[in-house]
């Protein structure tokens, strides 16, 4: 990553920045009110049907690491632009399809293509605002509050779109928007610097491997059991891929990943933070809309509307109040005070009834676990970033970018798997229903505490997350 650059057009550049950031977000949950009509039409078991949505996830972070280099070497422009080309194609490919596995492949193009903008566009956020920490507040705010107001715009669109069109307009959604960010790109992004290294094509591959058999191996464990075969040998199997991974990455010369980088003061607890802080939100957002929808009775439109306080509580406190009470006190009382509050919040969630209300079970709850989220993820995000070597800003950029979508993907999998074990599965059973939904919420606050003492162990002090550090690592 270049010396930071004053750009007269980098708030403009910074709202492509934040519509790309909301876009890869956005992608993981339009879909999410389209799945039966995507069932009927391509043939979907009830089984398979959640790897719509595991296909691009795993991509997605799977690939970040690749993704956080690329930007490194061939310059983060470029791969930018790339990133946009490839998700075009995967939303045409998508659209288009005609049977499951086509779909299957247009949604991990999706995803690989996810995995080149968002590393790319972190590394072109530092290079803009990087060198006024003032300034670099305010931009990842705004680029923070992209993500969740990406995730309830997919919900609300997803179900309007699936209404009033039909379900391929979901991806077709993203063409025009590539185009456009594919045609301000030159104008409004630094074109940076590429640097000598390889790819390490090897470590991308035992990376994402590891991954996506570790997601597969949990997904599956409520229907083949926990102790059987099937599970075990996934996940042994996850653990060997990625220790191999690790194993290459120390004997390589221009690894994928420099091990180092993790002895940088901050850097491996703060994405510890954005790991479980998207293991207990994503499930959080997944089950709060199964409950909406499957107990309460709320149709796609009312559900998604019935998401829109939270994201406005978060917009709000990431915009206009998290920057200033982290510049007062500090990224660790920031980031552990914010996981208490999503803990609280879920807590308060899993008291959802079956003759409950919106009002009385939901709007209440939600806000406080939205509070929670939106002190936690600006600073755990900027101290990611920032604690890392100037040169390295994309893969500490792809590194944050991983930790959040691995720690979203394995979080749901697993909530998933302890909501089944509770009843969850039992469509038209509003006891069961809800009570999967208590126990998913449970468990995620459970991961929100557990965040909290880690951050509140191996934080340092109250160092601002946009206050640059030194480091020999």
């Amino acid at each position: 990553m270049s010396a930071p650059t004053r750009s007269p057009r980098r708030w403009w550049a910074l709202a492509l920045i934040a519509l790309a950031q909301f876009m890869v977000i956005m992608d993981t949950s339009i879909i999410g009110v389209a799945l039966p009509r995507m069932q009927a039409d391509l043939g979907f078991s009830q089984e398979n049907l959640s790897w719509v949505f595991n296909a691009y996830v795993i991509a997605f972070g799977g690939l970040l690491l690749l993704g956080g280099r690329l930007s490194d070497l061939l310059g983060a422009r470029r791969m930018f632009a790339a990133g946009w080309l490839v998700l075009l194609a995967g939303s045409a490919v998508a659209g288009a399809a005609g049977t499951a596995w086509v779909e299957l492949a247009g949604r991990a193009l999706q995803g690989a293509g996810s995995a080149l903008i968002a590393p790319s566009a972190l590394t072109l956020l530092m290079m803009l605002f990087g060198a006024t920490p003032k300034e670099l507040g305010k931009a990842l705010a705004l680029y923070g509050a992209a993500a969740p107001a990406g995730g309830t715009a997919g919900v609300f669109l997803g179900g309007v779109i699936t209404e009033y069109l039909s379900w391929p307009w979901v991806f077709y959604l993203n063409i025009p928007i590539a185009v456009l960010a594919l045609a301000l790109t030159p104008a409004l992004m630094p074109a940076g610097s590429a640097q000598r290294g390889s790819t390490d094509l090897l470590g991308a591959f035992l990376a994402t491997g590891g991954l996506a058999v570790a997601v597969y191996a949990i997904v599956r464990a409520p229907e083949t059991g926990w102790g059987s075969a099937e599970t075990v040998i996934g996940l042994v199997a996850a653990v060997a891929l990625l220790a191999a991974f690790v194993v290459v990455q120390a004997k390589r010369r221009t690894p994928l990943v420099r091990l180092g980088i993790f002895r940088t003061p901050d850097l491996g607890a703060a994405n510890i933070a954005q790991l479980l802080l998207g293991a207990a939100w994503i499930p959080m957002w997944f089950f709060l809309n199964l409950y909406l929808q499957q107990v309460l009775g709320l149709g796609a439109f009312a559900s998604g509307s019935a998401l829109l306080p939270m994201t406005t509580v978060i917009m709000l406190l990431m915009i206009v109040i998290a920057p200033k009470l982290a510049a007062r006190f500090g990224v660790k009382p920031m980031i552990v005070s914010g996981l208490v509050l999503l803990a609280l919040g879920l807590g308060w969630l899993a008291l959802v009834r079956t003759d409950g209300s919106y009002a009385a079970d939901v709007l209440p709850a939600s806000l406080v676990a939205a509070a929670g989220m939106a002190l936690a993820f600006v600073p755990s995000l900027g101290t990611a970033i920032s604690a890392a070597r100037p040169e390295e800003g994309g893969l500490a950029s792809g590194i944050v970018n991983t930790s959040y979508q691995i720690g979203s993907a394995l979080g749901l999998a697993a909530m998933t798997a302890l909501a089944t074990s509770r009843g969850v599965d039992r469509i038209g059973d509003p006891a069961a229903l809800t009570s999967g939904v208590s126990a998913a919420f449970v468990g995620a606050a459970g991961i929100a505490i557990a965040g909290a003492l880690i951050a509140g162990m191996s934080l340092r002090g109250k160092r601002s997350a946009t206050e640059p550090q030194i480091t020999n690592a």
